[in-house]
This record gives C-alpha cells, sequence and structure tokens, in this order.
C-alpha cells in the first residue's frame, strides 16, 4: 500500500523534507545562540558599568581605539572647550522625554594628554588638520535638555562651556552610525545644529581632527542632565537582539510546517491507495452540461410564455 513511497514523485518530497528539516533546526538554534549571546553581553555590560562606576577614569589614550569592550568605561581628558562650535543635537529622548543633547569640542593636545596613537582621526578616522598638527578635538556631550532645539527660548537655557584649561571625566562612546536610535543623517538641519555624532559628521563643520569617539560627561552644568552611556552597536538588548529571537522561532515553525505537510501528503496519498485495493475508485469528474440541456420537450412546452403561444 505505501509502494507509492517509492515513485520519482515522493522521492523529491523526501529529500526535499530531509533537507528542509535540519536547515530549519539549524538555523533556528543559530539565532538562538546569538540573542543568548547578545543576553550575556548585556549583562556583563550591567556588571562592568556598575564596576566602572566605581572605578578611577583612566587616560583617553588607552582606552582607543573604541572598542565593544572599551565602549561605556570612565575616561579623562584635559583640554579647553571651543567655544565657537557648540552645537545642539536634536531629537533625543531621555527618561521618556523629547530633548537634545549639547555637545561642546574639546581642543586637546593629541602629543601630550591623550596621545598620538590609535583612535585618532588622521585621514580615516577624521578631519584633516587646517590650524594646527597636534591639535585635536574630542566631542563632548555636556548635557541633555529638554524642549526643541529649534526654539530660541530653550536654546537660550544652554549654560555656556567654561573657559580656560578644563578637565572632562565621562563615559566614552563609539562614533555614531545611520540607523542608530534618534541619529538623523537625512541633512538640513540649521546651522548650529547635529544629527549624528561622528567624526564623518563633524568633517566640514570645524577646521581641525576630531577623534572618532565622544565623551558623554559625568557632569551636566545648570539645567542641563548627564547623558547616561550607551551599550556598543552589536550588544546589548537592543531591537536586534529581539529580531534574533523572532527569527528563531519563525525558523522553528518552519520546521514544523514542514512535518505538518508531509504527514499531511503521506495520508492523503495512503487513502487514495488503500481506497484503490479495495476497489473503491474515486468518481469520474463529469462535464458541466448547458442550461437547458436535461428539459423534456414537455417542460420546455410548458414554460413557453402566452404570447409565444397567441
Amino acid at each position: 500500500m505505501y509502494r507509492f513511497l517509492l515513485t520519482p514523485r515522493w522521492w523529491v518530497i523526501n529529500v526535499f523534507t530531509l533537507l528542509a528539516i535540519p536547515v530549519c533546526l539549524f538555523m533556528g538554534s543559530w539565532q538562538l545562540s546569538r540573542f543568548e549571546t547578545r543576553v550575556d553581553t548585556h549583562n556583563q555590560q550591567q556588571d562592568d558599568a556598575s564596576r566602572e562606576r566605581r572605578a578611577a577614569a583612566r587616560p583617553l589614550r588607552d582606552l582607543l581605539p573604541v572598542t565593544a569592550k572599551t565602549s561605556g568605561e570612565r575616561a579623562t581628558a584635559t583640554g579647553r572647550y571651543d567655544t565657537t562650535h557648540q552645537l545642539l543635537v536634536p531629537d533625543r529622548r531621555l527618561d521618556g522625554r523629547d530633548g537634545f543633547y549639547v555637545l561642546t569640542l574639546l581642543r586637546v593636545d593629541a602629543d601630550g594628554d591623550v596621545g598620538g596613537g590609535k583612535g585618532v582621526a588622521d585621514g580615516k578616522d577624521g578631519a584633516g588638520a587646517k590650524d594646527g598638527a597636534g591639535s585635536k578635538a574630542l566631542p563632548v556631550v555636556r548635557g541633555w535638555l529638554p524642549g526643541d532645539a529649534d526654539d530660541p527660548a530653550v536654546a537660550a537655557k544652554v549654560p555656556a562651556p567654561p573657559s580656560g584649561e578644563v578637565t572632562v571625566t565621562g563615559a566614552l562612546q563609539a562614533s555614531e552610525h545611520q540607523g542608530g536610535d534618534g541619529v538623523s543623517a537625512a541633512g538640513g538641519l540649521p546651522r548650529g545644529q547635529l544629527g549624528m555624532i561622528s567624526a564623518a559628521s563633524l568633517v566640514n563643520l570645524v577646521p581641525y581632527q576630531v577623534y572618532d569617539a565622544w565623551v558623554t560627561s559625568s557632569q551636566a552644568p545648570g539645567a542641563l542632565k548627564p547623558v547616561p552611556p550607551t551599550a556598543a552597536e552589536g550588544t546589548g538588548l537592543d531591537i536586534k537582539a529581539f529580531q534574533n529571537l523572532g527569527y528563531t522561532g519563525e525558523w522553528f515553525v518552519f520546521a514544523g510546517f514542514v512535518i505538518f505537510m508531509w504527514f499531511r501528503l503521506f495520508r492523503r496519498e495512503a487513502g487514495t491507495a488503500r481506497d484503490l485495493a479495495l476497489g473503491i475508485t474515486p468518481p469520474e469528474p463529469t462535464a458541466p452540461t448547458a442550461p437547458g440541456a436535461d428539459r423534456t420537450p414537455d417542460d420546455a412546452e410548458r414554460t413557453r410564455s402566452p404570447s409565444a403561444t397567441a
């Protein structure tokens, strides 16, 4: 009764099923492992953040270039704020409220306090130096302010950066990329605003080199609020992590669907074979008849209209 399993058609079905199920299970397990890795990384970052809050800040030169390990660590740098290039970064949310970041560039001596090693914008990481080979700038987010950055009354609340030499301490962050939370790379922003915090976006705004990193200051002056550090890209429980979890479910559902369809086809084929073995043949389809073809002459006579019989 099951000889139909040896037909070429069923050979194709069986081979497809035997290949599809392991592939679906492998892809689902791989997506699940990626989600678990992100969960472990998130937990590790939480532990590291707790330790870093208690740990002493390290010089910026010791933490560059920014990696998933060094992102979020406390860094310190000494220099002078460029008061002529303070920028507002709009459309940033904090504590469920809309607002903007206040970003000021800290001019540092790359050969002294920060160091001239890796991570410096030297042609591939930032802008070319136009007013001094040894001076570079570190973007510093001094804080967050609620409101609309386009509102002059709100922008007037931004405190001016301090003059003279200052030492900044805060969490080190990697340059932002298009697609990040709150990042706007569409352009068209008013003068004095910045959509994405990165050396690439600052290259045409300042006449000096820029580090491929930024710092969110732990001390916010005036009405500003400190901006908490964010997880490095590709780590933590972000939207991509839950996408991995969703893909896991999809691949396992695909595997179950393949098994379901195989059993459904098998039962239908086996039922047909069983009926044929018992001498039960499926009824042959009959050709559709034209309307009125099954009428008798008497029926046609009775349905004639009175005008036709008159």
